[in-house]
Parts: structure tokens; C-alpha cells; sequence
């Protein structure tokens, strides 16, 4: 299945707190998989954290871990993920965590995240312009924080130097990847049948749509009045379109688009555009330091008394006290 000369390949789990304890459940169990079907060990992981000492994850439950940042990464680990969730930012902002992984990067680890532990490494400079999968909840506040980076709602990206998982079971659909980079498809693909996956999916599938998305439809076609409008919407979030205008865009009375947007979607077109405005404004707020102005005119709000009313009225918090993503904050939930 393998061949017998494949090197050890060796793992860092970089936790930072906050982090998902989900994800290094799905770094790990696909590595043990394969070193239990290859009757060796193809792979072996370490548990970091910046001062050698437990972590506490999202779910509140501490994790010990198996040493402390420090000494040559490279002479320790060949691939290092950094594994972030909730209020990233304040890690961000250690230098001794971001020279760290800068000096792994820079001897010639291949450095990379699952979910949000990529802001860690945009902080560091270590992503470039290409593609950077992000999950949906921290797309927008990482495009306003880095906008000279090309942020993708896709599933991962396992090519390069810095492999990075958007968070979720995406996570274990880069592992398979990786797996196959280092020890064949073969042995990839059973992992997958252990895991009592379908198929692999390819790291540039979109995720699915964030609140107030547009579901797929069956026999899509690239006239469909709803997705033409329903796209205008989503790049003009700051200049909302009336419904008249979306409708000519459309090809279709403004009547008409109405009642295919609430058999679609089970909502008007007002309500729809709203619900993106406010599902990128709930972003901005928690993951960026925006100022509630800036929000409210990047959302297409008229004024901050209008957009403080209507945050409030939607998440039952005025947005001035609702800045951080941690995990006593306001959670966005879609309106389906």
C-alpha cells in the first residue's frame, strides 16, 4: 500500500487558546488511521503551545500538550499547523508566537492553520495574494483586516508552502490530502473509508453559503432571475440596489422577483439584502477594529443611529459593546 522507504513525516499542533478541540481530532485520527493501516508509523504529531503549558479550547476543557515553543523547529517537525477559533487576535498580537513561526517558515517547515489560525499567520507575512480559504463566519473581517490578501470561502489548500484548512470537517479533507502527498492515494483514500467518508472533496469547492446565502438550485442556469439578483446584492452590500433596479438587472418584474425570492428563499428581496447586510456588519463588528461609523456605511446603513437600531433589533446587543468574537459574544444565526 505504501512504499517501505516513505520517511517519517512529523507534525506540530500549535493550540492556541480558544482553539477547536474539533480540529485536532481531525488532524490526528486521520494520521493514526494511516500509520495503523501501514502497519507503521508514517506520521507522528506533537502538541505545542507557546509556553509549554495546558490550553484551554473553545469547548472550555484544558488540553495538555507535549512541549513548549522553543529550539530549531526544523530539526523537531516538518509541517506545523497553527490551530485557532475564538478571539485570535489578542495571539496574534505575541511576538513570541509570531517569531516562532516565522522561523519555522524561514528554515523550511511548512507552516500552516486550521479555521482561523491563518489570521495568525497573516500577522506573521506568511501568506501571500494567492487564494486563502477562510470559514465564511471570519471571511469578511479578514478581508478588511488584510486587504491586500485575496481571501476564498473554499474548503482548504494543501498545495504549497503553508497548507490551510478553512475549519470544520474541511479539516479532515486536507489530512486526506496531505496523506496522499506523503504516503499515496492509495492509503489516502482507505483512511477516507474509515472514516466512513463518500469521496475526497477538492480543497477548492466553495463552503456553503453563510446566512442569507442562496441555496443551490436544482439545474442551475446562470439566467436565473434570483441568482442574478441575489449576486448584485452580495457585491453591493455598501450601495443597496432597489428592488426595481435588481428586478431589471434580472430580466423580471419587480412583482415577479418578490415572489421568486420568498418561494426560494421564503423571504422578499428587502428582507434577503437586509440579512446580508447585517450578517457582514455582525463580522465587521466582532473581528475588526472598524469604527461603528465605518461599519454602518460599509454595510449600506444611512446613518449609525439607523444601523445601531437595527444590530440591536437583530442580535439583542447595541454593537458598541459586541467588538470582540470571543465566546461570550453575540453567534450569528441564519435566517432560513
Amino acid at each position: 500500500m505504501t512504499d517501505r522507504d516513505t520517511p517519517l513525516h512529523r507534525f506540530g499542533l500549535l493550540l492556541v487558546p480558544g482553539f477547536s478541540s474539533l480540529a485536532v481530532t481531525l488532524v490526528t485520527e486521520p494520521l493514526f488511521i494511516a500509520n495503523w493501516l501501514a502497519g507503521r508509523s508514517l506520521f507522528r504529531w506533537t502538541t505545542l503551545s507557546a509556553d509549554g503549558f495546558a490550553v484551554r479550547s473553545s469547548s472550555g476543557s484544558l488540553m495538555a500538550v507535549d512541549a513548549p515553543l522553543a529550539g530549531d523547529p526544523r530539526a523537531a517537525f516538518d509541517t506545523v499547523f497553527v490551530i485557532a477559533s475564538f478571539d485570535v487576535r489578542a495571539s496574534a498580537g505575541k511576538s513570541r508566537l509570531i517569531d516562532w513561526v516565522r522561523m519555522a517558515s524561514r528554515t523550511g517547515v511548512r507552516v500552516g492553520a486550521i479555521e482561523i489560525g491563518s489570521e495568525i499567520l497573516m500577522e506573521a507575512g506568511l501568506l501571500r495574494g494567492a487564494g486563502i480559504p477562510v470559514h465564511w463566519y471570519n471571511a469578511k473581517g479578514s478581508e478588511e483586516r488584510y486587504p491586500e490578501l485575496r481571501v476564498t470561502e473554499t474548503l482548504f489548500d494543501a498545495s504549497g508552502r503553508h497548507p490551510l484548512s478553512a475549519g470544520g470537517l474541511a479539516t479532515a479533507d486536507m489530512m486526506l490530502d496531505l496523506i496522499a502527498q506523503e504516503a499515496g492515494d492509495g492509503i489516502a483514500d482507505e483512511v477516507g473509508k474509515h472514516l466512513l467518508l463518500d469521496r475526497r472533496r477538492p480543497g477548492s469547492r466553495p463552503q456553503p453559503p453563510a446566512g442569507g446565502g442562496l441555496p443551490p438550485a436544482d439545474g442551475f442556469r446562470h439566467d436565473d432571475p434570483v441568482a442574478r439578483a441575489h449576486a448584485i446584492m452580495e457585491e453591493q452590500l455598501d450601495e443597496p440596489v432597489s428592488c426595481t433596479a435588481l428586478a431589471r438587472a434580472a430580466g423580471v418584474s419587480a412583482r415577479h422577483l418578490q415572489r421568486l425570492f420568498k418561494a426560494r428563499l421564503g423571504r422578499g428581496v428587502e428582507a434577503t439584502y437586509r440579512e446580508l447586510r447585517l450578517a457582514k456588519a455582525h463580522q465587521l463588528v466582532q473581528q475588526t477594529e472598524m469604527s461603528l461609523t465605518e461599519v454602518a456605511v460599509a454595510c449600506g446603513f444611512s446613518s449609525l443611529e439607523v444601523f445601531s437600531r437595527t444590530y440591536r433589533s437583530r442580535f439583542g446587543v447595541a454593537p458598541s459593546r459586541d467588538r470582540r468574537q470571543s465566546l461570550e459574544a453575540t453567534v450569528y444565526h441564519s435566517i432560513t
